[in-house]
Formats: C-alpha cells, sequence, structure tokens
C-alpha cells in the first residue's frame, strides 16, 4: 500500500468519509485513516436514521448548507443506486410566542421553502396522533425528512473507493508530526506521510489535544423506539418531528416498516471522554423515563413498550455551532467537529467544504460561523476541553 498521499483523513464516519469522497472524485490522492469500520456505532452515526430538515434560525448560513446538501444527498442516491433519502416530511412544534419558531418561519420565507403554518387544532386534525398543547403552533416541512444514516456512510464508503480513495479501518493513530510543508501519521501499520491534513475526529478529538486543543464536549445521548398503533404512525402517513416540551427539546422518526416510533432527547445527557465507559441504554433510569414521558405527553399512542434502545455521543461546542476552520498555527491541517446533534444532516456539504478547501483554498458556502477563533479567550476554551 503506497504510503505518500496528497491528503490524509484522520476519522472516517459522516464527515471524513464524505471529505473522503469528494476529494478522490476530484483526482485528489486520499488516505482515509478510521480506528473503527464504518459505518458503526462508536460515534455519532449509528441508529439508523437522522432527519434532514432545511428550516433553521438565525443566519441564513444552516438553510443554505441544508438545501446545497439535500441536493448532494440526491447525487449520492442516484449514484449508489441506493435508497437514502425518504420525503416523509418534518413537523416541527413549539410554543406560539418563541422566537425559535418566528426565526424559522422567517428563515422559509428568504428561500422559498414549501413549508405549511398549522394551529394546534390543524396538527390534530392533520395527524390524529399528536396532541400538541393549545397554545402550539407546528411548521410542517413539506419536502423534508429522514436519511438512512448508515447506508450513507457506506456509500461514501463505496463510491470513495471506487473512485481511488484508500482506507484503513481498526487502525489507531499514535502520533501526528506537523511539518511546514506536510504532515506524517502514525499508526501500529506503518507511517504514512501527505502534503494536508483533515481531522474529523468526532467525539474522539480530545485524543488529538496534543496537535490542536478543540473546545468540545462529548456527551452519551439515549434513542429508543416504542411500539406504536400503526394505522396513526407508521412512515407512509406519519412525518419525523421536533418538538420543545417543559423538560426538553425531541426528536423523533415514524415507524418504519413495524419498528416503532424512534424518539431522542436533544438536550441533557450524560458527559463522556475517551477511555470511560459507555454505558449501554436502560442504565440510567432517564434514558427510557424522558422519552416516554415527551411521547405521553405529545404522541400518546406511541407509549407503548421499548421495541429497542439506543446510545450515541453528541460533540458539542459552547454554542453548539459548528467547527470548520483551519488550524491556528498549520494552514495546511483542516479541522471539522463539534457537530452537535444535528449535524448529519450536513455531512455531504461538509465534505464538499473540506475537498475545495483542501484544493482551492476556498468554498462557496458561508462558513465564517464556523471559525475556531470565535473562542478567542484561551481560558475559556480550556473550560471546555475534554
Amino acid at each position: 500500500m503506497p504510503t505518500s498521499y496528497d491528503v490524509i483523513v484522520i476519522g472516517a464516519g459522516s464527515m471524513g468519509m464524505s471529505a473522503g469522497y469528494h476529494l478522490a472524485k476530484n483526482k485528489v490522492k486520499v488516505l482515509l485513516i478510521d480506528k473503527f469500520d464504518p459505518p458503526h456505532v462508536a460515534g455519532s452515526h449509528h441508529g439508523e436514521t437522522r432527519l434532514i430538515r432545511h428550516a433553521y434560525t438565525g443566519s441564513s448560513t444552516y438553510t443554505a448548507m441544508a438545501l446545497r446538501s439535500d441536493r448532494l444527498w440526491k447525487e449520492l442516491e442516484e449514484a449508489s443506486g441506493q435508497r437514502l433519502i425518504v420525503r416523509s416530511g418534518v413537523l416541527n412544534m413549539g410554543a406560539a410566542e418563541s422566537l425559535h419558531m418566528g426565526s424559522k418561519l422567517k428563515s422559509t420565507a428568504a428561500f422559498g421553502l414549501k413549508v405549511d403554518q398549522l394551529d394546534a387544532d390543524e396538527i390534530r386534525k392533520r395527524w390524529p396522533g399528536v396532541n400538541p398543547p393549545d397554545s402550539y403552533i407546528g411548521l410542517y416541512e413539506q419536502e423534508a425528512g429522514f436519511l438512512y444514516s448508515e447506508a450513507c456512510v457506506r456509500a461514501y464508503r463505496q463510491q470513495a473507493l471506487a473512485a481511488g480513495a484508500r482506507l484503513l479501518v481498526n487502525t489507531p493513530v499514535t502520533s501526528i508530526k506537523i511539518g511546514k510543508s506536510g504532515v506524517t501519521v502514525q499508526t501500529l501499520d506503518g507511517a504514512y506521510h501527505a502534503d494536508q491534513l483533515i481531522l474529523s475526529a468526532g467525539a474522539w478529538f480530545s485524543k488529538l489535544n496534543a496537535i490542536i486543543q478543540l473546545p468540545i464536549r462529548s456527551v452519551r445521548k439515549a434513542v429508543a423506539w416504542f411500539k406504536s398503533d400503526e394505522s396513526l404512525y407508521d412512515s407512509a402517513r406519519f412525518p419525523g418531528f421536533t418538538f420543545g416540551a417543559e423538560n426538553g427539546g425531541f426528536y423523533g422518526f415514524p415507524s418504519i416498516d413495524g419498528s416503532g416510533v424512534k424518539i431522542g432527547r436533544h438536550d441533557a445527557g450524560q458527559p463522556w471522554k475517551p477511555g470511560q465507559p459507555f454505558e449501554p441504554f436502560g442504565h440510567y433510569t432517564e434514558d427510557e423515563r424522558d422519552l416516554r414521558q415527551a411521547l405521553e405527553a405529545f404522541l400518546p399512542q406511541a407509549a407503548g413498550q421499548v421495541l429497542r434502545g439506543a446510545v450515541c455521543k453528541y460533540e458539542l461546542t459552547p454554542d453548539e455551532h459548528f467547527i470548520i476552520d483551519r488550524h491556528p498555527e498549520h494552514a495546511h491541517v483542516l479541522v471539522a467537529g463539534g457537530f452537535s446533534g444535528h449535524g448529519f444532516k450536513f455531512a455531504s456539504v461538509v465534505g464538499e467544504i473540506l475537498s475545495d478547501l483542501s484544493r482551492e483554498g476556498i468554498t462557496e458556502q458561508d462558513i465564517a460561523p464556523f471559525t475556531l477563533s470565535r473562542f478567542s479567550v484561551r481560558d475559556d476554551l480550556a473550560a471546555h476541553i475534554n
């Protein structure tokens, strides 16, 4: 196997595998290295599904990226011949006075998104399995839905290898040496050299503190599939969903082929660091309790027995926005991390961004909100390092 490359990517999960594909298809000699064998259960991309929606609050950056990402997922679907996207729609629910919902409305108007604004009664009539408080409104994104996340990573892997990328799996990195004009990555299987390096280590970034210290903390998150009334919640008639409740923010998916409604909680969770035990679903009382209480309040006919549970990792920055930037001291090292629980849908465009930055030095996407320099106070940055 060759030992010299144009670009080495460390961390070949959702973002890294996408970057590998976009580089390889542009004739870049790229090596992907992963501690595991992607897709796998040690990162943030397992659990079968992830929402893909387009209406975001605040800056237009996320909506623009979500729309570009959607197009790239469709291209991957066509190239791979696999079904990766389901247009189930996504129903976002929240209090009518919420600025969060108001900002989403502005986003939909600016980008011409197909969105229905519904009051609580209209939500109940359209989806009898949903019971929001009277004070809530809904934004239904007609062209949103969900991605088969593991299938997406697998498809990018297949396409990257077909385009000429090399992949080392089950290969921990033991050291990284960064020179003025290149890098050397040492593994148990040997040393590899490249002109450029991309770090996309997800929840394992703290293992790279000797190279770069990022304000990313890793959090254990629980999701579960609950037995539900298929006449109400089957994916042929029920959308993906998000809602804010008194006890937290939640997201979920319709029952796919009788799998039951899947639900997760966006906030809370247990801190985790590489090397610590990663407890299975059910270890903590709140794993099931919080999810069940949310279903009982909003989707009562979906609060049956737990059919299956799983745990995954969030990698959170202090402001819960991404980091996509160059190393502050080494311009030939790119960093992508802190995707904060909502990043998977953007993996296709993040891979394209990293490829563009590696090959051209610029990208068409607005990544100014994702600079590392926004965490400019070293004491503040250090306080958030795992």
